[in-house]
């Protein structure tokens, strides 16, 4: 049996809603930066490289939407890893996904921050203050629960597809096709480098999986809104980095910011404010959609044991998980003062964040070889997922040790609690009638 579909009044996601939040989550802040960064690693055979990442992108998202519609619930991929390993797997995995955002989270806040000091001046101190400010109107957004989050969501998505749009068509009229000679001016292998560099923008498409839940069909309306954001995510990025490479040439190797290039050159106007506008739209997209699944995780850590108890209210589909997420703003905050306090920056923030993420791709991926039906192909994009995840660990290094410190620290705090036996009733249940 289906499980029942709750009143309207709790009815908080839809489909478009969904597919804003994924959309959101996957193209973050990379999409400022990182046609340029891989151009400059591997000029335009780069684009080899964007290729590689959107086709591995596909079973991933596949992954994640096939688990997240036929287990429906806030705990996400702690869900599925409890499913298959046992709750020490699932502590490691939520908190591994948990303690990620609040410190990944003001990186993000800083590099839409930086853009807004560049077109307003005041350097470091506009940035800051203008990053506080983002990380505390998407913690006012989630405090209205995801009804709220999802429409701000579903705006921030229209405005930043019609400016990514606008300036991929725009600039493509000045393309030149020498812009491709030589296609590979640092030997092919640099190809793989660059594909190491654009991982961070196809991060992503785990986050709405603990939103899975507040769908009306999450077996029907999860894979929908997955599928669109795939398209949508596919033809941007790609777009984005062709015209970026062959409107702007060799210049690509020395801007930091291609995408305002383009939009001065396609529409012309005040190339910082056009780019800090941007920035911003990025910006408060991504956080927007980690907040809301990182604090609807931690309501469900806090409902079955991996976290305390006072966590545990909001897990439940339609409530707001409102401890949750001001612990995650707490923390957040707490991040945000120690960079400001030691000068170290954003680098360090992003390849910690970026390790936490491994883990959970590999142990998401492995939980849904063990969950999802044999001989279907859910099944076997999750074989194709969890190579691909290896292959993210090797890229990530040394940072990984930085999640294998927070996994000790779930596995002790498991260790010392019995696991509850109903945590809720319908994290543990696969519903039927889900899509092969």
């Amino acid at each position: 049996m289906l499980p029942a579909v709750p009143d309207d009044d709790l009815l908080v996601m839809n489909v478009p809603q969904g597919a804003a939040l994924s959309i959101g989550a996957v193209l973050g802040t990379g999409v400022i930066a990182l046609p340029a960064l891989a151009a400059q690693t591997a000029g335009p055979a780069s684009l080899i490289a964007w290729a590689v990442l959107v086709a591995l992108s596909v079973p991933l998202a596949a992954t994640f939407a096939a688990l997240g519609a036929r287990y429906p619930d806030a705990g996400g991929v702690a869900t599925y890893a409890r499913n298959a390993f046992g709750h020490r797997a699932a502590a490691v995995v939520g908190w591994s996904f948990y303690f990620a955002v609040p410190v990944g989270a003001p990186a993000a806040a800083l590099f839409g921050g930086e853009y807004v000091a560049a077109a307003l001046g005041g350097g470091t101190r506009t940035a800051l203050l203008t990053a506080a400010g983002l990380m505390l109107a998407v913690t006012a957004g989630n405090l209205g629960g995801v009804r709220v989050s999802g429409k701000l969501q579903l705006g921030l998505a229209a405005l930043l597809v019609t400016l990514l749009l606008t300036a991929t068509l725009t600039a493509l009229p000045h393309a030149r096709a020498a812009s491709l000679h030589p296609f590979a001016p640092h030997g092919w292998w640099a190809i793989g480098p660059a594909a190491a560099v654009l991982v961070w923008g196809f991060a992503g498409w785990e986050a709405v999986t603990s939103l899975a839940a507040d769908f009306r069909r999450p077996q029907r309306d999860l894979p929908r809104a997955t599928g669109i954001a795939l398209v949508v995510v596919a033809v941007l990025y790609l777009g984005i980095a062709a015209a970026s490479i062959l409107v702007l040439g060799p210049a690509i190797s020395t801007t930091n910011a291609p995408l305002a290039e383009l939009l001065a050159i396609g529409v012309g106007g005040q190339v910082r404010t056009i780019a800090a506008g941007a920035a911003l739209l990025l910006t408060l997209g991504t956080m927007n959609a980690y907040y809301a699944g990182a604090a609807k995780l931690g309501a469900a850590l806090g409902r079955d044991g991996a976290l305390p108890a006072w966590f545990g209210r909001g897990a439940a589909p339609g409530s707001v998980p409102r401890r949750s997420l001001l612990v995650v703003a707490l923390l957040g905050a707490v991040s945000l003062t120690v960079v400001t306090a030691t000068g170290t920056g954003t680098k360090a923030l992003v390849l910690l964040t970026s390790g936490c993420f491994v883990l959970v791709y590999l142990m998401g991926s492995a939980a849904a070889i063990k969950l999802l039906p044999r001989r279907t192909l859910a099944r076997w994009c999750a074989v194709v997922a969890l190579a691909s995840s290896i292959g993210l660990m090797l890229v990530t290094g040394w940072y990984v040790l930085g999640t294998l410190v927070i996994a000790a620290g779930a596995l002790v705090y498991a260790g010392r609690r019995r696991p509850e036996k109903n945590p809720a009733e319908n994290s543990g249940r696969a519903v039927d009638s889900v899509p092969a």
